[in-house]
């Protein structure tokens, strides 16, 4: 099992883009949009291997009552779709909260979505 990604919301994604790649090396791929949900987000990749994706969506904003912007979930690759299927249900089975999927996303992951016992998203990712 490795770590796939780390993941954080952003409120300007181009600055943020510009930023990781410039000061710290990393190559984006280009960016994806789902207009129906008002998403957007780059993955920004490492020469060690490391991923970090940069997103941003209309409806995540920072208040003072609701701070919303910042690191947002961690993914952990466990290397097939039939491993996703087995932990997510060992996980549910265990009783944690099964957020979504598993499924394909809009941007090709096999996932699913676990909250940990803290309330934070896990993905966990084929």
């Amino acid at each position: 099992m490795k770590i796939e990604h780390v993941a954080i919301w952003v409120a300007d994604i181009e600055r943020a883009k510009t930023f990781y790649t410039t000061y710290f090396n990393g190559i984006s791929n280009d960016k994806y949009t789902n207009a129906m949900k008002g998403f957007s987000s780059y993955f920004i990749s490492y020469p060690t291997g490391a991923r970090l994706e940069v997103m941003q969506r209309t409806d995540v904003v920072d208040t003072k009552e609701s701070p919303m912007l910042g690191w947002a979930h961690i993914a952990f690759s466990v290397g097939s779709k039939e491993r996703v299927d087995i932990l997510t249900k060992q996980l549910q089975d265990d009783g944690y909260t099964l957020e979504s999927g598993p499924r394909t996303t809009g941007d090709g992951y096999y996932e699913s979505v676990i909250l940990d016992s803290e309330g934070n998203q896990i993905e966990i990712t084929a």
